[in-house]
């Protein structure tokens, strides 16, 4: 069901229009999680899984850029000239950052970068070649869906996005589990694999799902504010700066952790706590471009929104509590997750410290929506800025001065940052700061 954003807004209207976004979040949870299952049942588990997850890394950075796109076309596609120049600014996106990837894999450079810098020994520098090989289309494609993907959300066709990851999910487990039975290919390449036909699939269903929105957008005169490729430069190049640096936030925690206290079971921990506390992220982060095509290009509809993502936001720690907070911590910490009894114990003091997290997350995405529409995109990254420097100034500070576990600062440091960052756009996002 299509709804339009000049509807009157209820709660269900925009619960309606959001909801399949936050499938899509969660249903692309699961993808890391069940790649890694397979990968641990092939030849050589322990080589792949670690040559898996550094291809990864670096396929994450090359998509880092392209990330954004989604937001710029929900913002931004509101005609046909807006609609065809964003398409080619994508186009160029996404072909450079796939190029980079490319050069990555030059045999001078992979040698000079994976093996001299960041020091990986023969034997998992080989099969992370292989595993960045079969990533090649992984940014390309990204970018170009979620262009498209903002196109329908733009188009109030939310239902349509959650078709598309369906497809990339089901394809990349399809995939998956046929390279794993046959074992043609090595663990780590088989996951790079399935993660790109997966994308690639996501990719051309958006592209087939959007074209009744793209027929709409092309019978639309352009308008005197569309901006050209030097405004959307302008605009854009913030937004692709928030993800790079708030890709540098997890390892610099790692970095910490095995340096703190307990870094072992502080590491061990780490990954389960992120998981849990990434469902309740997920639904924050959905809400994003929900908001951006919700709260109309004057901001008329602002506080229906607003009301929205305090409640969102208010369910999301309220239901993360009722899991950290209480005895239901135990049954996902052990019985979910595995952890041995000594490591569920240990968990759940940092587990209740990033409690607030997911409604955190919710605050911030509501100000970015509305830095987004106002187009005022600097402020973002500089917030993204704020909060990595917070926490790395609190990681630097507590972890070597004070007896606690190294998991318990770094869940200290990560709220601290994010309040920080809030708190810094605040000021931004205030009524008389913004265009109505």
């Amino acid at each position: 069901m299509s709804i339009r954003v000049d509807e009157s807004l209820t709660f269900s209207r925009i619960f309606r229009f959001w909801s399949p976004l936050a499938l899509t979040w969660l249903l692309m949870a699961v993808e890391g999680p069940l790649l890694a299952a397979l990968i641990a049942r092939m030849a050589d588990p322990v080589t792949n899984l670690a040559a898996f997850g550094v291809a990864y890394a670096f396929a994450l950075v090359a998509e880092a850029p392209v990330i954004m796109l989604m937001s710029a076309a929900t913002a931004l596609c509101r005609d046909a000239e807006s609609y065809r120049r964003l398409r080619i600014f994508t186009l160029l996106l996404s072909g450079g950052v796939t190029l980079l990837l490319v050069l990555l894999l030059v045999p001078q450079v992979f040698t000079l970068v994976i093996e001299r810098w960041v020091g990986l020994p023969c034997q998992i520098a080989g099969p992370t070649r292989q595993a960045l090989f079969w990533l090649l289309p992984w940014p390309g494609a990204i970018g170009l869906r979620r262009f498209y993907q903002g196109v329908l959300i733009a188009d109030g066709r939310t239902r349509r996005v959650t078709v598309g990851t369906l497809a990339r999910v089901g394809l990349m487990a399809l995939s998956g589990f046929l390279l794993a039975g046959t074992e043609m290919l090595s663990g780590a390449a088989a996951g790079g694999l399935a993660l790109s036909a997966g994308v690639v699939a996501e990719m051309l269903v958006a592209l087939r799902l959007t074209r009744p929105s793209v027929r709409r957008l092309l019978r639309l005169a352009g308008e005197a504010e569309t901006p050209d490729f030097r405004a959307i430069l302008r605009f854009y190049l913030p937004l692709a700066m928030t993800p790079l640096i708030g890709l540098s936030i997890q390892p610099v925690v790692t970095f910490f952790l095995g340096r703190g206290q307990n870094a072992i079971e502080s590491l061990a921990v780490l990954p389960v706590l992120y998981g849990l506390t990434f469902i309740f992220r997920a639904l924050g982060l959905s809400y994003q471009e929900a908001a951006i095509a919700l709260v109309g290009r004057k901001m008329e509809h602002r506080r229906e929104a607003g009301r929205f993502a305090l409640a969102l936001g208010g369910a999301c720690v309220g239901l993360l509590g009722l899991i950290a907070l209480t005895p239901l911590a135990d049954l996902w910490l052990r019985g979910v997750s595995g952890l041995a009894p000594e490591l569920a114990r240990f968990a759940r003091w940092p587990l209740g410290l990033m409690v607030l997290l997911p409604g955190l997350t919710v605050w911030i995405t509501w100000q970015r929506s509305l830095l987004v529409l106002a187009k005022r995109t600097t402020p973002v990254s500089i917030a993204t800025a704020v909060e990595a420097a917070a926490i790395l100034l609190l990681l630097t500070l507590l972890i070597p001065r004070m007896p606690w576990p190294g998991i318990s600062i770094a869940a200290l440091a990560l709220t601290a940052g994010r309040f920080l960052a809030i708190f810094y756009l605040m000021p931004y996002c205030r009524r008389r700061s913004l265009p109505s």
